[in-house]
């Protein structure tokens, strides 16, 4: 059984991909005023918001339980409208050696496709896939995807 593994999941929304991109490239700490409940807390660790090599803290609530994640910016493609996360520090690294998180915003007509990819090592063969994780980040882009349609 390998220990390495990757989920991927795509949801349609209805906002503008560049708007998606934008809150999650320069603006994710708005996600807290969009999803309190999901996630509670965003907050800028070193850097700036929209650059390689920023770090921030995420606070986020899957099945009732408060996690927090440090990551750093690993990647952004403006040409793809892509983003990379690596997990540094947090409760993630707990169960996985490594995490990544990938978004893509893809245009379809004047709707979008949000492309998410986990990437992740997990400790040992008792660690559960993401799958809840991946379910968490799909709901969470629903709700911002209501938010920014609103806007």
């Amino acid at each position: 059984m390998s220990l390495v593994g990757k989920l991927s999941a795509e949801v349609l929304v209805v906002a503008p991909h560049d708007k998606h991109h934008g809150v999650w490239v320069g603006r994710p700490h708005h996600i807290s005023n969009v999803s309190p409940s999901k996630m509670p807390k965003v907050v800028l660790h070193a850097g700036k918001w929209g650059t390689v090599g920023s770090v921030g803290g995420w606070h986020y609530v899957v099945d009732g339980k408060v996690n927090v994640t440090k990551g750093v910016v690993e990647a952004i493609n403006e040409e793809n409208k892509t983003i990379t996360y690596r997990a540094i520090e947090g409760d993630i690294l707990q169960e996985y050696k490594s995490f990544k998180v990938i978004i893509q915003s893809i245009p379809k007509g004047e709707a979008a496709w949000i492309h998410w990819t986990l990437e992740y090592e997990k400790l040992n063969k008792n660690i559960p896939h993401p799958i809840k994780l991946l379910e968490f980040v799909i709901h969470l882009s629903e709700e911002l995807d209501d938010h920014l349609v609103q806007a």
